[in-house]
Parts: structure tokens; sequence; C-alpha cells
């Protein structure tokens, strides 16, 4: 399978900028005009994604593969380099010009002769946030999307910051990628200063500045992770095209489109509201794909410590994702074969395992896929349980009003343990791990206890359950809370809690989302208001969504704390603004009582049947 190859195309763009383009087309004359598929990439348009293997086939295809494959079935493919990256020329700023450089790509293929006028997307993380962006200019041409794990929704709400907090994975992106950049491989002082840096020794509570940070030999990635970082706030800079699809959902494009995601990915949330935002309005047809998954690896049956069987893949479904995309754009592009996609949402929920340890080492989580007509589930519903005094958690209020507290350190924070991350290598995995401290964890520390047993973090669980619970949707803590400080970080974390038996004699404490708050932020993201120490304040932080079923016997468990670090920066608890406070220890406190409470709302899905 060769194919033909018209390698290095520049692609003028609308201010004079050339994009480095190949275009791959079937081997032979071309009768006809073809349809078109397109894949936009920071990550060399030569090169090859980690994720692209499959269940037959360890061994991940090259993007020239993948596009030789399509070509090979009758589409034009072309893959270009991002500004600023590999062989195109410009300044790259992560994510901010990709609406303009993606519509003037579109419209160059639109005017060569063998694109027969329909054009699809497709493409993983970044090559998915670039489809977004474009498809909010509703260019002309495109016909169909297939966004897997990405496309911001808003950015400033999960992908680059989360509840007013700043998701440190940018800055461990940064460094990587500020190595590969064309100017590093040009400059040898640039490359050695890059290389040399050990990022571990730059994340705490302080923050980067200008030429004091790991990535000041990059002054241009050093100049937009302090943009990101510091705009704070939900300012306009949150609300560009490249970044906030949400806020343009009136002009996207209404085309057939994809969104795909897992429980275990940063962009969990943008693929489940782009998905209800855009199929509320669009004729679409629109899907949701949402599996167990971190970020790309559909494939494995794995996510860290946790496994889910054999049927968690999406090949198990639907067979290997090369066909799946294939058949998506044989029916919308070419308008031929079945939908592979006849329902709106496929969800696989975690859970019903024996919770043994499996010869791999990790622990037999299992679940199942099952298709939804909406999201979250129509049947589901938000249900209360409040938070009591001794820990528990449960249908019914306490008798009696209280509190529990903890105080969190800036100096020792609350260290992450898996979640919904990507890119966060070396200091921080995604997946489901037992929430125990551990030497792998960044941030950890002997004796390698579990984390509900620290002092700054408050565990608050049912009673064992006494049948299967599935919970599918967003858990919301409702809370009252009070610190003595100015401004601190209220974290949340459900988790399920396995018995002990022969492998895990101590149990198992499963993560399963999470969740967090600035509390500065707690009425707006646009002005934000210090805290009156003391003073009560109702809030309320929803979790990332999840699709899990807390089997019998199992416990479910939210952990309430100041941090979950280095997935989030670390909350100085200092009024910011005010220059130059050291960062102090705040004691925080979660209000529990009869009426008003704080309780833990959860999606709870009624059992079915089989």
């Amino acid at each position: 399978m060769t194919g033909v190859l018209i390698p290095n195309v520049m692609v003028p763009m609308r201010d004079g900028v050339r994009l480095a383009t190949d275009v791959y087309l079937p081997d032979g004359a071309i009768d006809a005009p073809l349809p078109v598929l397109l894949e936009r990439t920071p990550y060399d348009k030569r090169g090859t994604n980690h994720a692209d293997f499959s269940v037959a086939d360890e061994v991940p295809l090259s993007k020239p593969e993948i596009a030789r494959i399509f070509a090979a079935n009758g589409y034009a493919f072309v893959l270009q380099d991002c500004r600023g990256r590999y062989a195109s020329e410009g300044m790259f700023r992560k994510y901010l010009s990709e609406a303009e450089d993606g519509a003037d790509t579109l419209a160059w293929i639109m005017r060569q002769p063998w694109c027969n006028g329909r054009i699809g997307t497709l493409g993983l993380s970044y090559s998915a946030h670039v489809q977004a962006a474009l498809a909010t200019l509703d260019p002309p041409g495109l016909a169909a999307m297939f966004l897997d794990s990405g496309g911001f929704s808003s950015a400033y709400h999960s992908g680059i910051r989360q509840g007013g907090a700043y998701e440190l994975k940018q800055l461990t992106w940064a460094l990587k990628h500020a190595q590969l950049a064309p100017e590093t491989m040009a400059d040898p002082a640039r490359r050695a200063a890059l290389e040399a840096v050990d990022i571990r020794r730059w994340i705490g509570v302080e923050k980067w500045r200008p030429g004091h940070s790991p990535i000041s030999a990059a002054p241009e990635y050093e100049d937009f992770i302090l943009e990101q970082w510091n705009e704070e706030g939900f300012s306009d800079f949150w609300k560009q095209r490249g970044i906030y699809a949400r806020g343009w959902y009136d002009a996207f494009a209404d085309v057939p489109m994809v969104h795909m995601s897992s429980w275990y990915d940063p962009y969990a949330l943008t693929a489940v509201e782009n998905f209800v935002g855009l199929s509320q309005r669009k004729r679409g047809p629109v899907k949701l794909i949402m599996g167990p998954w971190t970020h790309g690896k559909r494939s494995l049956t794995w996510s860290g410590d946790a496994d889910f069987g054999p049927q968690s893949t999406l090949d198990h479904l639907f067979g290997d994702y090369v066909a799946l995309r294939r058949r998506w754009f044989d029916r919308h592009l070419k308008r031929e074969g079945a939908d592979p996609l006849p329902e709106p949402v496929y969800l696989f929920t975690m859970g019903g395992g024996s919770g043994r340890r499996l010869p791999s080492g990790r622990l037999d989580h299992g679940g199942r896929w099952r298709t939804a007509p909406a999201w979250p589930p129509p049947d589901m519903a938000m249900t209360p349980f409040h938070l009591h005094p001794d820990g528990g958690l449960r249908a019914q209020p306490p008798a009696a009003p209280g509190r529990r507290s903890f105080v969190h350190n800036p100096r020792h924070p609350v260290p992450t343990i898996g979640g919904a991350i990507a890119s966060g290598a070396p200091v921080m995995e995604a997946g489901g791990y037992d929430q125990r401290e551990a030497a792998a964890f960044f941030g950890a520390r002997e004796p390698w206890r579990p984390l509900a047993e620290r002092s700054d973090l408050l565990v608050f669980e049912t009673p064992a359950l006494d049948t299967d619970v599935e919970l599918t949707g967003q858990a919301v803590a409702d809370l009252f809370v009070s610190s003595t400080a100015a401004d601190t970080d209220i974290t949340i974390k459900i988790v399920d809690v396995y018995p002990p038996n022969a492998d895990y004699p101590d149990g198992y404490a499963l993560n399963i989302a999470h969740g967090i708050l600035r509390m500065r932020f707690r009425d707006s993201f646009e002005a934000p208001e210090p805290m009156e120490p003391g003073k009560v304040y109702r809030v309320r932080i929803a979790s990332f969504p999840m699709s899990n079923l807390f089997a019998k016997g199992h416990r479910i468990r939210v952990e309430i704390a100041g941090s979950n670090f280095p997935h989030f920066d670390i909350n100085p608890n200092v009024d910011w603004r005010v220059p130059g406070l050291s960062p102090v220890a705040a004691e925080n406190s979660v209000h529990l009582g009869p009426r008003a409470g704080s309780r833990l709302l959860l999606p709870v899905v009624p059992a079915r049947a089989g």
C-alpha cells in the first residue's frame, strides 16, 4: 500500500505564514474528485501517535500509514503541521491560531482538483482542539468530524483551568514540546538548556515568572504558559474561539460529528458538554462515546492500576479505531454503508468485577458497554446524601449541627494519585489507583499511608451497600464551608471503596472522579472576592463526569481536601490582590447539620435487568 504523496505543500494563511502540508492520494489515475480527510497536528505530520495501535496489532501506526489506509479506500488525506511546529512557518501560540488556520486550510483544499467539496476532520487531543476551533467558523466544505479526546468546550473550566485552579499538565507539556520546537532543533545551546531541566524541582507553591522558569530558554513557550497561568479569572482571553466552543455553539458547523473521550481523560467534561450543547442545537447527527481509558488509550483494557476486562476496548465494541472512523466517514462523506453509531450515546459503565488482583498485578474492576438516548441518561436522578460528623454519608441528615475541619498547608499538599490527567510525566500519572501514598507518586511521603488517614483530608462514606448502585453523570458537593484564610481551595474526590479480600487485605479505594473550587471564585469566575475568616459560605462543586457501578458490599466515599497536587497548582491561601505575601496554612471547615448542612448529590441510575 503506497499511495501518491504530494509532500510539504506550503499552504499560505491569511497573514502570509505558510503551513507545511502533505497530501496522500490513491494509487493510479483519479477519475473524479475525492472526499477529503484533514488532520492538523502540532506533533509532526510524519510522526506516530502512541495511541494509534489496536488490540490486534500493538505496534502503533504512523500518521502516514493511516493516511495511506484511507487513501487506499478512496479518500484524499491531508496532514498538516500546525503553525510554528515542525516544517511549518510562523510562531506557535498554543491553541489560539487554530480557528483561522483551520478555516484557511479548508478553503485551500476546496480549490484543489482532487477535492469533491466534502471534507471531514479527525484527530486526537490537540488535533481535536483544532477541529472544534475551525468549526466555530462554519467553513465551507466541512461535512463531518470525529473529535477524539479534545475540542475545549471551555478551556477555563476544564483542560487548562478547573474551578479557578490551573492544571499543571500544561507545564509538563510545555517543557516536553519546547524541546521539540523548530527553534530548539536549530539552537544547540537552547536545546541543552531545556534538556538539563528537572521539572520536579520547579513545581511547588511558587509561580513561575518571566525569565525564571524551566522553559525560559524557550521564551515563546514561557509566554503562553504564563499568559494562561496569570489569566486567573474568566476574562475575554478565555472566550476566544480556539478554547471556548460552548461560547460559539450557535455558529458551530452543523455536520455529523462524534465526540469521544474517557473517564480518566482531562477532556471527559469537554466531550459531554460539547455533545449536550451541540446535540440540542444541531441536526447532526451528534454522537458521544465514553470509555474507561486514559488519554487516547482506547485499545487498552486498563487505566492506571484498574483493569476493566477485554470487553472494555473500543475494538471490542466497534472494531479497531481506523475501521470505526472509516465507516463513519464512508457514511457521511461518501453516503455509503450503514451508520456505525446508530445510538446517540455509548457509555462504558465501570465496576462489577471480582475485585481480585489479576496476573497483570492490576485490580479486576470490570464493567460493560451500554447505550443511552442522551447524556446524562434520562432515568438518572440526583440523589442527596448528607455528610455526618462521624464521617457517614447517609440519606438522612444529621440530628444536630456540627463541623469537621482540616488544615491545608501549601508546603505539604495532598498528592495526586491518578485521575483524569494527560501529559503529566514525570510528575503525575493518569488512571485509577488505590488512594494510598507510594514512592511512585510525586509529593507522597513515607510511611505510604492511605490518603484517608491524612489529617488534612476529610472522609465521608456510606455504609457497606446492600445492593449495587450505579452512578452515571456528575456528582455535586453542596457544601457549607468556612476558612481562616482569605482564599483557599476545596477539592472533592469520589471513591469506590472495596472491602478487604485475600489480594487486598486492607481493601482498595479506587478514584472515580474529582472536582475543585478556588474559593475566591465561589460566586463568580469573572469577579473574584476574598473570604471573611470564619464566615460560612455555601458552594457547589461538580465532579468530572463518570459512570461506575458501586457493587454490593462496597462503600461510596467522598474525600474533601484543600489540594490535589500536582494535578492542580497549590493555593497559597493568601489575598491574591496583595503581591509578595508568603503562603500560610488555612484551617478549613465543612459545616454539617439538619438544615443548612453539607450534602453530596449523586447521579443515581436505577438498577437494570440483565
